[in-house]
């Protein structure tokens, strides 16, 4: 096992964020967490996929809902309630602890994404126990079935819940898992727009060859990657795209986005004027929590699964899409999808007829 460095878990993190394609959560708040955590004392530690026992209770925390902020009023009720002591993904997996009768091993990050990787990292650093350097999702994603649990038939339940007022409930059983993701959204809504999950329960023998392996690392890399491009005054956005089976699509100006909070969803577009080589032209995105769908000129370019990401000039960091401001200048560029979500199975859960959009997927590669 690997003892993770404070640098370490800001470069996975990072990398998780640009990944995230938009989603996954804030790569501030997640660092702000880790941070807490590592300067307590905690230690954080990477397990490879080799290391681990056959027989290892594996869970899987995160955070569900909405990353649109709240309204006023919302805020205002939140503020006026007493927050619970501990992050509602930690509460959220003793909780399952508790209902299974047995202590976890260990934990795998949901999705890359900059808060739910953190959130992964920092419950298994307050319990002691090491994150796995596997995933079931390769980037950020937008519903619970988006998994590739969910392709290998591995049960999402028993499911532990957990909002930051310390309500927790079980989840024993779901008819599937767009039940599932239901109920967990409706919990999210009558929690401020969040909920903490711990689900997909299960050792590792059953686990492993359901997982995308070694993406802890892959996080890393990036980071690490994005971080010295920013050291050394380059965009990090054309160092990804060249390392990790990448392309930059576009770069411009934002010239108009919107977003609005729906069933637990964040739901928004943004739309980019087209600055030096790209003039003249114009990149539309469309988002459900993450960048699902891309129309250049008009006419579908890059689509979920393969993965679509903003780079802020400015700033050179990875763009949440709720905080998308007219005048931004940015670049995007897409990378490949992992393996596991080109086959016919997975792209009929994840690629554009999925949301609604009468499309088919088509390969990053073989369109640029």
């Amino acid at each position: 096992m690997k003892r993770l460095t404070k640098q370490d878990i800001h470069d996975i993190l990072l990398g998780a964020a640009i990944v995230g394609t938009g989603g996954g959560g804030s790569l501030d708040e997640g660092i702000k967490l880790v941070d807490k955590t590592y300067d307590e004392g905690y230690k954080f530690t990477l397990a490879e996929v080799n290391e681990i026992p056959e027989d290892a209770l594996i869970g899987s925390p995160y955070s569900c809902g909405s990353i649109g902020n709240l309204s006023h009023e919302q805020q205002k009720a939140y503020d006026a309630l007493a927050k619970a002591n501990e992050t509602k993904e930690v509460i959220a997996i003793k909780v399952l602890e508790e209902y299974l009768g047995k202590e976890f091993y260990g934990v795998i990050a949901t999705e890359l994404g900059g808060g739910n990787t953190a959130a992964a990292l920092n419950v298994a650093a307050r319990l002691g126990k090491p994150i796995i350097d596997a995933d079931p999702a390769g980037r950020s994603v937008p519903c619970l079935q988006h998994s590739t649990l969910y392709l290998n038939n591995i049960s999402i339940t028993p499911m532990g819940l957990a909002n930051a007022l310390g309500d927790s409930m079980i989840i024993s059983n779901v008819a599937n898992d767009e039940r599932a993701e239901a109920l967990a959204r409706y919990a999210a809504v009558a929690s401020f727009n969040s909920i903490g999950v711990v689900d997909h329960p299960g050792y590792w023998k059953d686990l492993k060859n359901a997982l995308i392996k070694n993406t802890i690392t892959y996080c890393l890399n990036i980071g690490r990657t994005a971080r010295t491009a920013s050291e050394e005054g380059r965009n990090y956005a054309y160092d990804v795209a060249e390392k990790f089976n990448g392309y930059v699509i576009f770069e411009g100006e934002i010239t108009n986005a919107d977003w609005e909070n729906r069933n637990g969803f964040t739901f928004g577009n943004i739309n980019i004027k087209g600055e030096n080589e790209y003039k003249g032209q114009h990149l539309k995105i469309w988002y459900q929590n993450e960048y699902i769908i891309s129309w250049k000129n008009g006419e579908v370019f890059a689509t979920a699964p393969d993965s679509i990401n903003i780079c802020i000039k400015d700033e050179n960091k990875p763009l949440l899409n709720p905080s998308a401001k007219n005048g931004m200048k940015v670049t995007v560029f897409v990378l490949k999808a992992f393996d596991e979500w080109r086959t016919d199975k997975a792209i009929e859960i994840f690629g554009p007829r999925f949301f609604g959009y009468d499309m088919d997927y088509r390969k990053i590669e073989d369109i640029v």
